[in-house]
């Protein structure tokens, strides 16, 4: 039974016959109650269990006959009765002898009938008064009384003190006792009125009836306080010692017993829902743990592992982060893994049919295919495939992995900036979770799948690691047969995963990265493949994406060719295919709408559906002014044609570049300059040119940035066009970078440029004698209308790529004479 200091069960609020709420008494209040005539005569409410004091309220239960008929006349009436607590709490009956001789006068603030048939009172004390003689004993006690003299002290700083510290004290016992409301603490602090405060407290301190009864018939205030002084100091002090006790002796249920009860609740209630128990899920574990094929020191790891899941209490937050790890270790493939199909010839048939032209790739995967089946165990290649978006190298993927009858798992890298998503994180963080790399592998279902790691040259690096040295253990072959990742806490083997990565530049690729994989460059279509690949996949595609049959629309070359050349510019088929779809889709509304149509699409109806042509080669042949000159550049979308224009002006010989131009074209342009100002003589231009005229070299687009070392002997041969004033000849294209000597050198991204230049409708390319072998690599059939001239000097450049004839030759006629003549 909890003990309270204070009873504040009968400490109501005051109440009046509208039901509204008094405040606590003032000061103000006290004087008019003091003044307040007293009755001489006043029927008597003895009370068995509690003392009423001046200006307290309280709520009492009238059970007996007398007290009952006594408060009912007197609600009728004044409502003034007098209330005094009977000697003995034993008595039935109390008669006018067996009351203590001091009591209160009290008015009947509100009586209520209870729903049980009791009838309680709210009396409020007013004054104290003394018993005299019984005027009348039935229907009830009727008495005699005079007022009780209280004797008021001087309110010097003692009593002042003495007065605080029954407030101080009443409040510490209110924060020491939970079971007393806060309310409480409010009310005592509200309280102005001394004499008050001394009645409040002592009518709500938990004391015996003698003690509150003693406190009433103290006269002097003083001695009053000290009494509530000393009683509060007592019952402050057995209110620490029930403390300290309490916590020395409390005896708690231990933290795990708690959660063993718990759990056993638990339990109960999954095995009446047919759930699993903690028992039943580490039984389903180590069943499932005995089927994996996983080796020793991995099945060891496991056991370990799971009786240190048996040791988790179920309502840990650790338990369910062991229990998605054991998981993890189940779904991983150890040592799991699809068997290769060893048909070489339907490997390439599956190869061809999926994808047309890429010759190179289809080869490699043949020769590995090929080992496979000789040997039965090797190490699996890692594969970079790398070329101009919309080439087919990611869907170049899945058909690998259907003609080796393995599982296809993707996982794209562009914009990778975290560690962790290669790695996996440790175990101690709040939502660890595995690397991708292994959940790949968990999806695939088998420890040789196909792996596609598109976007390979788009990996970022911050502040939280460097993905693309995460990818050096992954991609290496010596290093990935122990893969370790964070989470699993175990070495996986990655060496019978066939890596195969996608990227459009090999620049952007960590060096280190680059070394591990074997680059496959998967260079752009011609016209004539784009056309087949049209035909075989994309149209087809489209037709059954839009629900339009063969017999309701076909495409011929001819008009396929248009298509291709008039509303796409790229190296891939990108393009091409939402192109084919906008067609199909125009065919189809056709259809919907029940209009006529061609089942034959004509150019005509390209317009018609698509718009006017978006591209126009013929913006490609305009060279008829000297110092314009058709090159050839490598994007990241493929190839394209680019022209350089050098024009000449007044001046002293200064160069200007404009359109954008990176670091390594301007030094191709200040080389391509001092060239031939050093050979002037070679190619028939008077020294005294370069002195008086300023030289002026501009590629068009300039918003665009363009930086490349191939535009070498693109801008010498513009500059020797515009100071010899002869043209170039019509058609004529060139790539290649040269040296302060004059020398050709090699360049990249052949087939590219050679697809840009054919859909210029560009007919001789000039090229550095070192690439002949890139053009050796594209089918003949598809360059047979290009005529390629090698060179390896830029003298050689010059004699191929300008006419004979000069425009004009005004710029000789305005040289000054004066000028110093410039030694050769």
């Amino acid at each position: 039974m909890s003990y309270d200091p204070f009873d504040f069960k009968n400490a109501l609020p005051v109440i009046n016959e509208d039901s509204e709420f008094f405040p606590l008494m003032s000061t103000e209040d006290e004087e008019e109650m003091n003044n307040e005539e007293m009755p001489e005569v006043l029927a008597i409410l003895p009370l068995r269990n509690t003392v009423l004091f001046p200006g307290v309220v309280i709520p009492i239960t009238v059970g007996r006959d007398k007290s009952i008929k006594l408060v009912k006349e007197a609600n009728r009436g004044s409502r003034i009765i007098g209330v005094v607590s009977q000697q003995d709490v034993g008595i039935e009956d109390p008669t006018f002898s067996q009351l203590n001789r001091v009591g209160t006068t009290a008015l009947i603030v509100k009586m209520l009938q209870m729903p049980d048939g009791n009838t309680t009172v709210i009396l409020q004390g007013k004054k104290r008064f003394t018993l005299q003689e019984e005027i009348q004993s039935e229907p009830y006690i009727k008495a005699s009384i005079i007022p009780f003299e209280e004797v008021r002290p001087r309110e010097d700083k003692e009593f002042k003190a003495m007065v605080s510290s029954v407030k101080d004290m009443a409040m510490n016992i209110i924060q020491l006792s939970p079971n007393i409301p806060t309310e409480a603490g409010i009310a005592i602090k509200n309280i102005e009125s001394t004499s008050f405060l001394i009645n409040f407290i002592s009518s709500n301190m938990n004391a015996d009836m003698e003690v509150k009864q003693r406190m009433l018939e103290t006269v002097n205030l003083r001695d009053r306080a000290r009494l509530v002084l000393e009683h509060l100091t007592t019952e402050i002090q057995m209110l620490e010692l029930k403390n300290q006790i309490q916590s020395k002796v409390r005896v708690d249920l231990d933290k795990q017993q708690r959660d063993y009860f718990l759990n056993q609740q638990l339990k109960t209630i999954q095995e009446e829902l047919g759930g699993n128990t903690p028992d039943l899920e580490l039984d389903n574990l180590r069943e499932r743990s005995k089927k994996k094929k996983w080796a020793k020191e991995v099945a060891d790891h496991f056991s370990k592992e799971l009786d240190k899941l048996a040791r988790i209490n179920p309502a840990a937050a650790d338990y369910s982060v062991q229990i998605n790890y054991l998981e993890l270790l189940l779904d991983l493939p150890w040592n799991e893994y699809t068997k290769d199909n060893f048909d070489l010839k339907r490997a390439q048939k599956v190869l061809d049919k999926d994808h047309f032209g890429l010759d190179k790739v289809k080869q490699r995967i043949i020769e590995y295919l090929a080992v496979l089946k000789l040997k039965h165990n090797m190490k699996a290649p890692i594969l970079c495939l790398v070329g101009p978006p919309g080439v087919g190298k990611t869907s170049l993927g899945k058909s690998i992995a259907k003609a080796l009858g393995r599982r296809y798992v993707r996982m794209s890298l562009g914009g990778l900036r975290d560690e962790a998503e290669i790695r996996g994180h440790r175990k101690t963080y709040i939502g660890a979770m595995p690397g991708r790399v292994i959940q790949s592998v968990k999806k695939a279902g088998a420890a040789n799948p196909v792996f596609i790691l598109d976007e390979i040259d788009k990996v970022g690096a911050d502040f939280r690691g460097d993905p693309s040295s995460a990818l050096l253990e992954v991609l290496d072959p010596e290093q990935n047969s122990t893969f370790y990742d964070n989470y699993v806490e175990m070495d996986f083997d990655l060496s019978n995963v066939m890596f195969i990565a996608t990227a459009n530049s090999l620049s952007t690729i960590q060096p280190a990265l680059l070394d591990r994989m074997e680059i496959i460059e998967v260079n752009g279509y011609t016209i004539e493949e784009k056309i087949e690949i049209a035909k075989q996949h994309l149209l087809p595609k489209q037709r059954e994406a839009h629900g339009v049959t063969s017999k309701q629309i076909s495409i011929k070359n001819d008009v396929m060719e248009k298509l291709i050349e008039d509303y796409t510019r790229e190296s891939g088929v990108r393009a091409l295919d939402k192109k084919v779809g906008s067609v199909v889709r125009g065919v189809a509304k056709s259809i919907a709408l029940e209009e006529a149509y061609n089942t034959a699409v004509s150019k005509k109806d390209l317009e018609t559906i698509l718009g006017a042509p978006i591209y126009d080669k013929d913006i490609y042949e305009n060279n008829n002014v000297a110092g314009v000159v058709t090159g050839l550049a490598w994007t990241q979308v493929g190839g394209d044609i680019l022209f350089i224009e050098a024009s000449l002006s007044p001046g002293k010989g200064r160069l200007t570049l404009t359109g954008s131009l990176g670091d390594v074209m301007k030094e191709s342009a200040t080389i391509a300059l001092a060239y031939l100002r050093a050979h002037a003589a070679y190619f028939d231009i008077n020294q005294k040119l370069f002195e008086q005229w300023d030289v002026h070299i501009h590629v068009p687009a300039g918003a665009t940035p363009k930086d490349g070392p191939s535009a070498g002997v693109t801008m010498l041969t513009a500059l020797t066009s515009a100071f010899t004033q002869r043209k170039v000849k019509p058609n004529l294209a060139m790539t290649g970078e040269i040296t302060l000597r004059g020398r050709v050198l090699p360049v990249g991204g052949i087939k590219e440029k050679i697809l840009a230049a054919k859909r210029a409708d560009i007919k001789d390319i000039i090229l550095c004698k070192s690439n002949k072998k890139d053009i050796l690599e594209i089918k003949e059939h598809y360059i047979k209308d290009l005529q390629f001239h090698y060179v390896t000097e830029m003298r050689e450049v010059i004699d191929l790529a300008l006419l004979q004839e000069k425009v004009s030759d005004a710029l000789e006629l305005t040289i000054k004479e004066d000028t110093k003549p410039v030694l050769n």
